[in-house]
């Protein structure tokens, strides 16, 4: 195996820089202290004991967060973190170390460390950097969050504290929580690239208390994004309202549907949840490559129906799950999974794609620079059909219309998989009567996807703050589906 084996593809325009470089060949990072030289050095630091590839994840990320209870300010707080992870791949091992000290001697001590998986000749490091200058834009910001004030945001907490209460009398009690990231990653690699991106995000959630008769009742809504000050439109406040004061009252009527076996349909939208858990980590290649998925070897085989279609996808525009470039500088897509019910790849990180001969799908991403990258999704969906919402609800005698799911377990390796739903409808005779709520639904993740048996053409990228949890790490993630029916799954609801 070369150093290019490792190499990622989709880099449109790279400036070649000699030793020492030209400074502008470091941009954000130049402020660290962070030179050519250094990485070099810290590349042959990790090269000296024969590993096939090396790379270097600079991150630099400040995350403030506010709360708002009882219309007063509750928590208040700033993160700052900067650091680096070397990590060193010899074969199928991997080797790694992190440090947050950006100097010589501890980046090359880190490098040592994460080195110690390989035996043998040094191999020399890249003389020479290509500088990735042409990245995708999908998150730009008019104004940086670094930029952006706390008075500023602080008008977003008091507009919807004041607007839920009154959205409805029955609300006791409100809190609201916000969320901003101002977020920066430098990828220098042994085949000599260097990427930087800029990434940014926010979060503002509403969570809503109402009382009603002696009885009381609690749920919440709210939205994420790659996104500035700007993305809290009055259309998306209104929204975040609505939601979450609506999702709470409307448990006062809701009651358990019956138990049993019954089709089941998928709202539109953050349904999406259980297509990225009980099938989405199905689909990532290193439990493939390791043979701990059921789809291992289903690859170019019909798993679901032909009208049924899944991405996953980094170019969704200001999405949670959007990214420019992945954590080992890959330039992401748009990854076909499943086409016309076929499946036709796995999400693959740069080492799975040598494994299986392919090319990195730019899936490679990892919590922070203390972790390693593993084969992650980013905004898993599954594309419009040929149905309408109306027509699949039409069809179904008896079952449940599920909307808004709060929780779940999954066994990745085979796809078994309990949800909670949190809000939804019972289906009487192809409509939607009464409301349910704290349904169990059980089932089995590959099964569930051959029982797909309509699937609307009214998708929605759910624009919750969703965060995708594996081997520890958590990453930010999107997800979506249209109104899609499951012939049948198991409702744990009450006994008739």
């Amino acid at each position: 195996m070369t150093q290019s084996d490792l190499m990622g593809d989709g880099l449109a325009e790279l400036t070649k820089a000699g030793p020492g470089g030209p400074a502008q060949s470091i941009g954000y990072f130049a402020r660290f202290g962070i030179t050519e030289t250094l990485i070099r050095e810290t590349l042959a630091a990790a090269l000296s004991r024969g590993g096939d590839y090396s790379d270097l994840f600079f991150q630099h990320r400040v995350s403030t967060a506010m709360s708002l209870e009882d219309g007063r300010v509750s928590k208040a707080s700033t993160l700052v973190e900067l650091g680096v992870g070397v990590r060193v791949v010899k074969g199928d091992q991997t080797g790694y170390a992190y440090t947050e000290d950006l100097t010589l001697e501890a980046m090359r001590s880190a490098a040592r460390t994460a080195a110690a998986i390989a035996e043998g000749p040094s191999r020399p490091g890249p003389q020479h950097f290509h500088v990735f200058k042409d990245l995708p834009k999908r998150y730009v910001l008019q104004t940086s969050w670094d930029a952006v004030r706390p008075e500023q945001k602080l008008p977003l907490l008091d507009q919807l504290n004041t607007a839920a209460f009154k959205a409805d009398p029955r609300i006791s009690k409100v809190g609201v929580s916000f969320s901003d990231e101002h977020g920066a990653i430098l990828v220098a690699d042994s085949n000599g690239r260097l990427v930087e991106d800029i990434q940014p995000m926010t979060s503002l959630y509403l969570s809503c208390v109402a009382e009603q008769n002696g009885k009381r009742e609690q749920n919440a809504y709210g939205v994420a994004g790659r996104a500035g000050l700007d993305f809290y439109s009055p259309e998306r406040m209104g929204r975040i309202v609505r939601e979450a004061v609506g999702r709470t009252t409307i448990l006062f009527e809701s009651s358990q549907p019956p138990a049993g076996e019954m089709p089941v349909v998928l709202a539109a939208g953050s349904s999406g949840i259980l297509l990225h858990e009980a099938i989405g980590h199905g689909m990532e290649a290193d439990f493939n490559r390791k043979g701990t998925s059921i789809y291992a070897d289903k690859i170019n085989k019909p798993i679901a129906q032909p009208f049924v279609n899944i991405v996953d996808d980094g170019t969704n525009e200001y999405a949670r799950g959007a990214i420019n470039v992945d954590d080992e500088g890959n330039v992401p897509d748009k990854t076909m999974l499943v086409e016309n019910g076929v499946l036709t790849t796995f999400l693959h990180d740069s080492i799975s794609a040598r494994h299986y001969k392919v090319k990195p799908t730019g899936n490679g991403r990892r919590e922070s620079y203390r972790h390693a990258p593993l084969p992650r999704m980013r905004s898993t969906y599954m594309l419009p059909g040929p149905h309408k919402s109306e027509e699949i609800i039409a069809s179904v005698k008896k079952g449940i219309y599920c909307s808004n799911f709060t929780n779940g377990q999954v066994n990745i390796g085979a796809g078994d998989f309990t949800f909670y739903v949190k809000n939804g409808y019972l289906i009487e005779d192809g409509k939607l009567t009464r409301p349910i709520k704290d349904v169990n639904i059980i089932g089995n993740g590959p099964k569930v996807l051959e029982k797909v048996d309509m699937v609307a053409d009214d998708l929605v990228i759910d624009e919750g703050g969703w965060t995708c949890g594996k081997d520890g790490q958590g990453v930010a993630v999107s997800q979506g589906i249209p109104t899609v029916r499951v012939a049948s799954i198991t409702v744990g609801g009450r006994n008739s």
